[in-house]
């Protein structure tokens, strides 16, 4: 396992791009890079339990991570322990696949800079993943810019 870093400044207040972020509805915006139709089950506060989810056309049931919010210090750092997978709606935790990569970290800090915000994301991750994630996140947090400035 191993950390891969991203960050982006946001002309807007922390508390508007934590909001944006973590809102339901525009959390389903900023994360369509990763798969068209995400979205999440739970709340965000400190030790929650957390489903993110998505549609899966192959099981017609949605599938994705289940997590738990590790840390949460509002409009600064959001912590997110991801600790297994979710496949034709069915939680694995224990199999060897999961065990591969779990658990592993996705962090968030806000930062006020030169007016704005900057984002930071830290995220632990297999290898086999690395090129897609390298990918995908500019994308996404190119979106979340876009919503959090409108």
């Amino acid at each position: 396992m191993q950390k891969i870093h991203f960050s982006i400044q946001i002309n807007a207040p922390k508390e508007k791009v934590w909001d944006t972020m973590l809102g339901d509805a525009t959390y389903r915006e900023w994360t369509t890079p990763f798969h068209e139709g995400s979205y999440y089950k739970g709340d965000w506060s400190e030790g929650s339990k957390m489903l993110f989810l998505g549609p899966d056309e192959a099981s017609k049931k949605d599938g994705g991570m289940v997590s738990r919010i590790k840390k949460n210090r509002k409009y600064e750092f959001i912590s997110i322990e991801h600790l297994g997978m979710v496949m034709g709606g069915v939680v694995d935790t224990t199999s060897d696949e999961v065990k591969k990569w779990t658990p592993a970290f996705e962090n968030y800090t806000f930062t006020e800079k030169d007016g704005g915000t900057e984002i930071s994301v830290e995220i632990d991750i297999n290898e086999e993943y690395k090129a897609m994630f390298e990918d995908m996140w500019p994308k996404a947090l190119r979106v979340l810019k876009e919503v959090a400035e409108r």
